[in-house]
């Protein structure tokens, strides 16, 4: 049924005219801001009831009869007053809404409109969020202080102010007052207003800063920051230096043994060297064609020193020899006497005081295993100490022969040590346990050259050989009393190319004469030439050099024991040992 509905199209709220009423005025005390809020409260063209009433021509523009609402006054008009014609249709700001969308659209016969919306953002869980401002930048604005409607931007004409219309029944009435914040929680906005500063800009309105002060506010700051930096860095700069110099921002202080009294006890090796090093000294030897660095070693207070032939010789007859003491002290040595066969040599220095003569041992009681020291200068380190043990006794060497003729060979009836012995510990004192002297270091054991003197420059491999000091001893004091020394003898010319075992007595000597001397020691005890002797003093005779070792172990007089093989018969006999001068 269409009783009492519209038959032509519906206008929208938005652009319906307000319709007039005969005598009525406008309430008073009602400023245009409050038509803000009171149309959100505006009906539409139904009454109360819900009946519409148009005109004939449809339009709506009829009057509308007015319904008394509960709870608020109708105003009396005056009955001789006539009634005003309506106002003419306010043009709205935007184009009709074809579709209907809200909040443009119809809002329903009874919904009142909607009101103006002003969503408040959502701030993070737990983030405080400041206090809304009323008006632009935090300062109310006043009911009185809202701007009449004018121009509106862009370039549309003005127009009329919108009619306000009764309050809905079901609108709530906020009453405001000029200077004051509304108490609801959306911010007055007028949309038909002009645009204003941004809600959210805290502190002072904005350009009302004075002119200059911001540039001078960024010029201090950015020096400040240059400032900073500069003392940062040179701070830093510091901070990385010192750690590199000294590894870390603290200093690290690892635990250590407090210093001792120095003290050793007398037999350790510490104990032994501190003994024995005051009293063994370096040699430099120049002559007109070699030069050579040797060690020997103190013999008593007038000067002498014991050391090797074979360190002395390259001075020859004109040469220097200068003495270093463990302490740095140099004085030159003149040759008091020497001898090849034993490779043993005497110098003198003069003018020194405080001479500290090394004690001399017994190496008749050396047993293999005793703990020994060598000490000397190898390649001319001077005060080296090395230790090792007596590896064998009676070892019988032969050194030297470099001339050719024999007249250089050395026999010695060595100690063998382990101790490290190298070129230039020649000379130097092997001392025991109570830093006594027991033998005189002389050669090595090369892993290339055999057996022969330490002048080949190779190193130790733990064969070093000493002239025991009881051979020394002797030696040492025929040759500082007499220049020479003496060299025990049989009286007989040896086979040296025989190569079976044993020594054999020869056919003819060394000058076409008899191989056994006339009236010597060998004659008068019965060796006929082509004799085999096999043992002396009950010791293992396998060659002509070591039978001569052996007789020259022993001094000039002693009694011997030989036993020997003649024509397939064992022999033994006894003789004694005469004397030789040596050269």
């Amino acid at each position: 049924m269409d009783d009492a509905k519209p038959t032509g199209p519906k206008a929208k709220w938005w652009s319906r005219p307000t319709t007039g009423r005969s005598g009525r005025t406008e309430p008073e005390g009602v400023s245009p801001s409050e038509d803000s809020a009171g149309a959100a409260n505006t009906a539409d063209a139904t009454d109360a009831a819900g009946t519409g009433v148009t005109d004939a021509a449809g339009t709506g523009s009829a009057a509308v009869s007015e319904q008394p609402v509960p709870g608020v006054p109708t105003p009396a008009l005056p009955a001789d007053e006539p009634l005003r014609p309506a106002a003419p249709a306010m043009r709205p700001l935007h184009e009709p809404d074809e579709y209907s969308t809200p909040p443009y659209g119809g809002p329903g016969p009874w919904a009142p409109a909607p009101p103006v919306q002003r969503p408040v953002p959502t701030p993070a869980h737990g983030t405080p969020v400041p206090p809304q401002y009323a008006a632009t930048n935090g300062a109310p604005v006043a009911v009185d202080q809202v701007p009449p409607p004018g121009p509106v931007p862009g370039g549309m004409p003005p127009q009329a102010p919108p009619q306000h219309l009764p309050p809905h029944p079901q609108a709530q009435q906020v009453p405001q007052q000029s200077g004051q914040q509304p108490p609801s929680q959306w911010l007055q906005y007028d949309p038909w207003g002009a645009p204003r500063q941004p809600l959210t800009q805290p502190g002072p309105p904005l350009g009302t800063e004075p002119v200059g002060r911001g540039k001078s506010r960024r010029g201090t700051v950015l020096i400040g920051a240059v400032l900073l930096a500069v003392v940062a860095g040179g701070i830093g700069g510091g901070i990385g230096a010192y750690v590199e110099r000294n590894g870390g921002l603290t200093s690290v202080e690892l635990p250590q043994t407090g210093r001792d009294s120095g003290g050793r006890a007398p037999d350790s090796v510490a104990g032994i060297a501190a003994s024995a090093l005051p009293s063994v000294v370096t040699l430099h030897v120049n002559g007109a064609s070699e030069s050579g660095t040797g060690t020997g070693f103190v013999l008593d207070n007038k000067g002498h020193i014991l050391t090797n032939n074979h360190v002395v010789s390259p001075a020859g007859s004109s040469g220097d020899i200068t003495v270093t003491f463990s302490g740095g002290e140099t004085a030159a040595a003149e040759i008091v006497g020497k001898d090849s066969g034993y490779d043993l040599a005497v110098v003198r220095v003069t003018g020194v005081s405080g001479l500290k003569p090394l004690p001399l041992g017994n190496s008749d009681n050396v047993q293999v295993g005793d703990p020994v020291v060598a000490i000397g200068a190898p390649f001319d380190l001077s005060n080296t100490v090395t230790s090792g043990i007596i590896s064998a006794k009676q070892r019988p060497i032969t050194a030297g022969g470099e001339k050719g003729d024999g007249t250089d060979v050395s026999y010695v009836d060595a100690l063998q040590t382990d101790a490290p012995i190298n070129p230039g510990n020649s000379g130097g004192p092997l001392v025991d346990a109570q830093a006594h002297v027991i033998g005189i270091n002389s050669a090595i054991r090369a892993a290339d050259s055999g057996a022969g003197s330490e002048g080949a420059q190779s190193g130790s491999i733990g064969l070093g050989f000493a002239i025991p000091i009881n051979q020394g001893k002797r030696v040492a004091e025929e040759l500082i009393n007499t220049g020479r020394a003496t060299h025990p003898v049989i009286g007989v010319t040896l086979d040296m190319k025989y190569t079976g075992d044993g020594a054999k007595v020869g056919a003819k000597g060394a000058d076409g004469g008899p191989a056994v001397t006339t009236g010597g020691p060998g004659a008068k005890a019965g060796i006929r030439p082509g004799d085999i002797i096999t043992e002396v003093q009950g010791q293992r005779v396998h060659s002509g050099e070591e039978l001569i070792v052996k007789i020259r172990a022993h001094r000039p007089g002693d009694r011997l024991v030989l036993r020997l093989t003649r024509g397939g018969k064992d022999l033994s006999m006894t003789l004694t040992l005469g004397s030789a001068s040596g050269t």
